[in-house]
């Protein structure tokens, strides 16, 4: 693309976007502070307010620093050169710097160049490394200290914070395991992956070498965490089990931390799930924040968890047995199924990540993975908002003793075990005959 559709185009959607998810952040978040009031907000006043006391400055400071890092900024040509192999070369530059930081930050994830945090001028070192995994999280986290500064108890912010650290290291333990480990294929072949003074170890396929493994299964787990999508290794290349991990991110809805405002009114949504719960097991019309979570609040949340789902196998089912949509694999049996299924994971999540096997620029993905990120982004905001609005109409009810405590550990290890009940009874069935039997077929040598 021109430098001019990078600035003016792409940069612009990316300030707004994330403003947008923090708008809409807010807005539910006033639902349960606010007392009997007919309004959530004016979302003109928040996306401004985001975008330039929050994205901008930000922005300005950290594009500076990857400027100083080695990042380009400049609207030169291409520079010709020769490479040491005597052929030649067009080397890419332009406005690398101010793209990169609101691409992480907003948790865009859209790539100047096409190898995207992987290439060394969107990525030059190991510390422009660390700040992209920084600026990923950076908001998505800091919006659970501003949900519990609104509703007037910061401990109910941690409580949500806790909740999705656990989900996060859970998750990152796990893809960094099954990339350390290495092939079982190549035990047979008495091929050496064991860390050493020469080698890295595991598998280090799709990988680059100047991150690692523990680099990358750390951002690959971070990126789709949230919904940024940009990515410093192949998704394609990990091994079954750690390609199943940054999926199941996704397919949660992206809210350990997740995208900017989308991953905090996403985890509420779940919290309000698991408020209902609770109260089915004692008997008592749930609560949450002094709230009362009556049959719409309930059906709504319900209904904005299950729109995910519904695009996610809905879509991966038709092109799974289309011959239009299984003409774009490169690869058969259980991996090429995932593929299929993490396109439309990404699609519908709006992360943008992908398992590079498969030829998504043709019409029939175009059109279906299109509509999915439709589906995805909008779709689900309409009954969120309508929690919105209906919890800032409602009276808050004093705390009583048969109050459910949501700032402790037997909030956050509730909430944590429903978001992986809704998730597993949810997507089991399609990671069975996908990941997991790819990872067993692995190990018994059935593949190769």
């Amino acid at each position: 693309m021109s430098y001019l559709t990078q600035m003016a185009g792409l940069t612009v959607h990316n300030f707004v976007s994330a403003a947008t998810g923090i708008a809409l952040a807010i807005a539910l978040v006033r639902g349960f502070a606010r007392r009997s009031a007919k309004t959530i907000g004016n979302f003109w006043v928040d996306l401004t307010r985001c975008t330039l006391y929050v994205l901008l400055p930000i922005s300005i400071v950290v594009g500076l620093f990857f400027v100083w890092q080695g990042m380009p900024q400049n609207l030169n040509a291409y520079t010709s050169a020769v490479g040491l192999e005597g052929a030649k070369q067009l080397i890419a530059q332009g406005p690398v710097a101010s793209q990169e930081v609101i691409k992480m930050m907003g948790t865009n994830g859209g790539g100047f160049f096409n190898a995207n945090s992987s290439h060394p001028f969107e990525n030059p070192s190991a510390i422009t490394n660390l700040v992209q995994i920084i600026l990923i999280f950076s908001l998505g986290a800091a919006l659970t200290n501003v949900f519990g500064r609104m509703v007037g108890n910061q401990r109910q912010g941690w409580a949500i914070f806790a909740v999705m650290g656990v989900l996060f290291f859970a998750g990152t333990a796990t893809a960094y395991w099954a990339e350390a480990a290495g092939n079982p294929a190549f035990n047979a072949l008495h091929i050496d992956q064991h860390a050493g003074a020469l080698q890295a170890g595991g598998n280090m396929e799709g990988k680059e070498v100047r991150f690692g493994i523990a680099n990358s299964a750390l951002f690959a787990t971070i990126t789709t965490d949230a919904s940024c999508g940009a990515v410093n290794s192949m998704h394609d290349s990990f091994m079954p089990l750690g390609g199943m991990i940054p999926m199941i991110n996704i397919q949660l809805g992206e809210i350990i931390f997740g995208g900017v405002g989308s991953g905090l009114y996403g985890m509420l949504l779940f919290v309000i799930v698991a408020m209902f719960v609770a109260g089915l097991m004692v008997g008592r019309t749930p609560e949450y924040l002094g709230k009362k979570l009556e049959a719409k609040e309930v059906k709504m949340a319900m209904l904005a968890i299950l729109i995910l789902p519904l695009s996610i196998l809905g879509f991966t089912a038709v092109a799974s047995v289309l011959p239009v949509g299984l003409a774009s694999l490169n690869n058969a049996g259980p991996h090429g199924f995932s593929e299929i299924l993490y396109a439309y994971t990404s699609a519908t999540g709006n992360n943008g990540s992908a398992f590079a096997g498969i030829n998504g620029n043709v019409p029939f993905y175009d059109l279906t993975l299109g509509a999915a990120m439709f589906i995805g982004r909008f779709l689900m905001i309409v009954p969120m908002l309508a929690i919105a609005g209906s919890l800032a109409a409602k009276r808050i009810v004093p705390e009583s003793a048969g109050t459910f405590p949501t700032h402790g550990p037997l909030f956050v290890g509730l909430t944590v075990g429903v978001i992986l009940i809704v998730g597993g009874l949810t997507y089991f069935p399609a990671l069975a005959v996908g990941p997991i039997v790819e990872h067993f077929a692995m190990n018994a040598g059935t593949l190769y």
